[in-house]
């Protein structure tokens, strides 16, 4: 598990955003379920992102949502609710809503209703 907690965020944040992308969805929509996730604002995601971040650090420093723990199902063949590490836990539950995200679940679903999500008008 020590491998993938050291591995940075600006390794592993063009695969999200390539998946997310293939499948008609956007880097903003991604850059909003990792704010959402970690609370961090635009800044410190950029910042993470560009630099040399670990998971471990990103976590460490992140303040995760407090909805975070309705985020459940199945992410490479493990169900999310029932990892025990905390960090893998954190890791898997992004894991998973860029997922969701890819699969076409509306961004306001994915976030789990949570604030910062603007709704259509109508």
């Amino acid at each position: 598990m020590s491998r993938v907690f050291d591995m940075t965020i600006s390794s592993v944040y063009p695969l999200y955003d390539a998946k997310v992308e293939r499948k008609g969805r956007t880097k903003d929509e991604l850059d909003a379920v990792i704010r959402w996730l970690t609370g961090f604002d635009d800044a410190a995601l950029a910042r993470h992102i560009e630099g040399t971040t670990t998971f471990r650090a990103f976590f460490d420093e992140a303040t995760l949502n407090p909805h975070a723990n309705q985020v459940t199902g199945v992410i490479c063949g493990i169900r999310v609710e029932e990892i025990e590490d905390p960090l893998m836990h954190r890791i898997r539950v992004l894991d998973k809503l860029v997922d969701e995200l890819a699969k076409g679940r509306p961004l306001a679903k994915v976030l789990r209703g949570g604030e910062g999500v603007s709704s259509p008008a109508g």
